[in-house]
């Protein structure tokens, strides 16, 4: 608590210095003592929210915030509906809707022959050990059934190893991949967490996904995430309690997508037309416009 007294005084004295317009949050702890500081200069306070369950930092300055920008429906949070507006989740401008052209280059980049089937797997830069190991106890059996299929696994820094000493020409285990969005753009179908970042990507580029939630994430925002995924029907969500189910499992949810275009581009085009692309422009807008208003006050 003392860490946050000294925090709110220097930001007292930082914005009393510089005198801005507006303060925008992105959420975390620094946030609280700048939003307080904020509140004391009587200075607007905007806010935004990735996930559908907002965060700690967010909720504490909530009542003095003038707008609070979401990346879910409005009515899937508890903030006041008239200061509530939907924006998306900003990703980077490389992540763009991907046509079959862009497709086709983008694994012409990463070396993959453009009529094969890909299949992305990413846990986060860390790794998701119970993906990991599902993906590992199906892959085999996958490129058996699939002899046109090629997975690209981002197993996480130090995880090279979960394959042991297996190999396959038509797998490549990464501990991070770079540059995301072309691997992404290439591939058919993402097994992923349910990170809204993630997803908000896979949604730019409207992609299929299977969606893991960690359960273990504080204040439950993946299981938050993936269940409005599922509500909406723009994903497929597996719980990690289910993932070697043989009939509702990740194998099964693999080989169903990779089997039916249909559902593939059913799933895309949910996912698609739900993200908003050009949520950047939207929360800039939200900004400008909250400036514009209190210098005319």
């Amino acid at each position: 608590m003392g860490y946050v007294l000294v925090g709110v005084v220097q930001a007292w004295f930082l914005l009393g210095k510089i005198k801005p317009d507006v303060v925008f949050l992105k959420g975390g702890f620094v946030g609280v003592p700048i939003g307080l500081a904020a509140v004391a200069h009587r200075i607007p306070i905007v806010t935004h929210d990735s996930d559908a369950v907002p965060g700690l930092a967010n909720r504490l300055v909530s009542r003095w915030v003038r707008v609070h920008a979401v990346a879910m429906p409005v009515e899937t949070y508890q903030y006041p509906a008239d200061k509530t507006k939907r924006v998306g989740v900003l990703v980077e401008s490389a992540f763009t809707k991907v046509t079959k052209q862009d497709q086709a280059a983008f694994r012409a980049q990463i070396d993959i022959p453009p009529t094969a089937q890909m299949l992305l797997v990413t846990g986060g830069s860390s790794g998701a050990v119970a993906i990991n190991k599902a993906v590992v106890d199906c892959v085999d059996s996958l490129l058996a059934e699939f002899d046109n299929l090629y997975v690209i696994h981002q197993v996480g820094k130090g995880k090279l190893g979960v394959y042991g000493s297996y190999t396959h020409e038509r797998l490549v285990a990464l501990e991070f991949l770079r540059p995301m969005h072309a691997y992404m753009g290439a591939s058919d179908v993402v097994v992923t967490r349910g990170s809204a970042n993630t997803i908000a990507e896979i949604g730019v580029q409207a992609k299929p996904a299977i969606v893991i939630p960690s359960p273990y994430l504080a204040n439950g925002h993946q299981m938050k995430n993936a269940e409005l995924l599922r509500e909406r029907n723009t994903a497929i969500v597996i719980e990690e309690s289910d993932l070697y189910d043989a009939h509702e499992g990740l194998r099964a949810a693999i080989a169903r997508l990779l089997n039916s275009k249909h559902e593939r581009i059913q799933l895309s085009q949910a996912l698609h037309a739900d993200t908003h692309a050009d949520a950047a422009s939207l929360l800039a807008a939200i900004l400008i416009n909250t400036a514009n208003a209190e210098a005319k006050n």
